[in-house]
């Protein structure tokens, strides 16, 4: 990833507090020749994310698939559904396929799966704009001035 994005990142995470931390997990994409379908790299790239789910997260983890044909949520929202996983003492693992997007199994594994925008993104502003608008969500339960209406 480019350096802004690794340092834009860190700084929401960096501000988030400790009961709703922001952990980064990544894996190398499928580099992909002529012989390889996009669709065998996202499979490939899917195996990948499951298995480190399965090493780093909890039993009863809830896990969240960001996905075009999800449900889109106002910031609001998206506070309201944070306080409700917070209150509940859910750990939540959002999963942000790769280029091709994410893979069946990935999809499968999802209980919620969030659209960040009808927008087609440019794939490293994902992570920036979940980080960024996880810490609004945050902002705005504590009542904080970061987000105004």
């Amino acid at each position: 990833m480019p350096e802004w994005v690794i340092a834009a990142f860190a700084d929401y995470s960096r501000r988030m507090p400790p009961e709703c931390s922001l952990q980064l997990h990544e894996i190398e994409p499928v580099r992909r020749g002529r012989s390889q379908s996009p669709e065998h790299a996202k499979i490939e790239e899917g195996e990948r994310m499951l298995k480190i789910l399965d090493k780093s997260t909890p039993a009863g983890t809830l896990i969240v698939a960001l996905d075009e044909r999800g449900k889109s949520l106002s910031s609001k929202q998206l506070a309201g559904q944070m306080q409700s996983w917070l209150q509940g003492g859910t750990d939540v693992a959002l999963l942000v396929g790769g280029a091709d997007g994410l893979s069946p199994a990935c999809l499968s594994q999802a209980r919620w799966r969030w659209s960040l925008s009808d927008l087609t993104l440019p794939h490293a502003m994902v992570r920036v704009l979940v980080a960024e608008q996880l810490y609004r969500a945050w902002s705005i339960i504590g009542n904080h001035p970061y987000h105004r209406e």
